[in-house]
This record gives C-alpha cells, structure tokens and sequence, in this order.
C-alpha cells in the first residue's frame, strides 16, 4: 500500500458509502471512469446539492475506489452490508494515509492492550505526535486538527467500528468476512487486516 503525503481534506469528506457502492456497480457492468464522471455532471448521479459538491463527491468517491485492485468489485457484490462498509472504510485508509495511521495506531492498539475504547484525548495526542513529526501538520490549526478528529470518529462509526457517544467511544471489533481479508491480503493490503482487527 503506497504511503501519500498528510492531507487535512478529509474536514470536507463523508464516508459516502452509497456512493462508493453505486460508482462499484457501475463499473462492475462495464462502465468507464469518464462514463460515472459525466453522469454525475449531466444526470447528478449522486444528489449532490451543488454541482461543486457532485464534482468534490465523485472525485473523492473515484480516488477511493481506485486505491483498490479492480478485482475487488466482484468480491464487493458478493460481500454482506457490513464487509461492503468495511471496504469503503479499506479505500478511505488507503486514500489517506493520516486516516489510516490513526486507526493503525490508536484504534488498533486500544484492541491489541485489550482496551476496546477511545477517547477525545487519544485523538488530541495522535495529532500532537503528527505535529511533532511532520512540518505540514505542525501548521495545522487547532480547528481543522478538532474536525479533522469529528470526521474519523463519523468514519469509524458509519464504517460499524465504534458506537456514536460522546466523548469516549466503544470499538467494536470486526469479524472480518474471509473473501474480504483473503482479499486484502491478496493484495499488499495485509497491514489493513491488522489495523481493523488489532493485530501485531
């Protein structure tokens, strides 16, 4: 899995399953790229309020399912709601490499020390690490870092990993499908099983 430079444009992302789901099917029967984008302009195919948002939603939605081998879409239509959600979650952490140390390093050790919850300041410590880290989110401001850490618990919950409380929430985790895990494994996406499953 190719490693990206930090990005804080998930502040202006949803999980966007529906749509992940629909842009699959279309190019499960035969559809091109070009085909899914011109629908989106000309019919808006993903009822998009603005044409600007259809442009940001089908961009996103075409990113993410391309971060993934093309042979997952069969895989995909055959899987329950709950692995299709969890493959959405997959192409997010392999489109966003902040997204997915975040889970790899906090949602998955909490499941590894067998604490199955996460709180308001491990998303704060995460980012304050980053900060030290990295020069780009070291310029980052407290606000986007506060939605940015709004957007990956939305993500985890929508994703059915976490519960929807408040301040600390519950990790629930995934008994992955095996056609899903034999899948990421298939393709150099290994180190997902592990951080979806808090695995060392």
């Amino acid at each position: 899995m190719k490693r990206k430079e930090y990005s804080a444009g998930a502040v202006k992302l949803s999980f966007w399953f529906m749509e992940f789901r629909k842009v699959v099917e279309l190019l499960d029967m035969g559809n091109s790229y070009e085909d899914i984008k011109r629908l989106s302009q000309e019919e808006n195919l993903f009822a998009a309020p603005t044409p600007a948002r259809a442009k940001q939603i089908c961009n996103t939605v075409v990113t993410r399912v391309q971060s993934l081998n093309a042979s997952f879409y069969s895989v995909f239509s055959d899987s329950d709601l709950a692995t299709q959600k969890l493959f959405n979650l997959a192409a997010i952490m392999a489109s966003d490499t902040l997204f997915f140390d975040f889970v790899y390093e906090v949602v998955r050790e909490k499941l590894i020390i067998g604490s199955n919850e996460f709180a308001d300041s491990d998303i704060r410590i995460f980012f304050k690490d980053k900060q030290q880290q990295d020069e780009k989110v070291a310029g980052w401001t407290d606000a986007t870092l506060k939605r940015l850490g709004r957007c990956y618990k939305t993500m985890l919950y929508e994703a059915g990993m976490t519960d929807k409380a408040k301040d600390t929430r519950k990790i629930f985790r995934p008994i992955l499908d095996p056609a899903f895990e034999h899948w990421l494994n298939d393709h150099d996406m290994g180190i997902l099983v592990k951080a979806l499953t808090g695995v060392r």
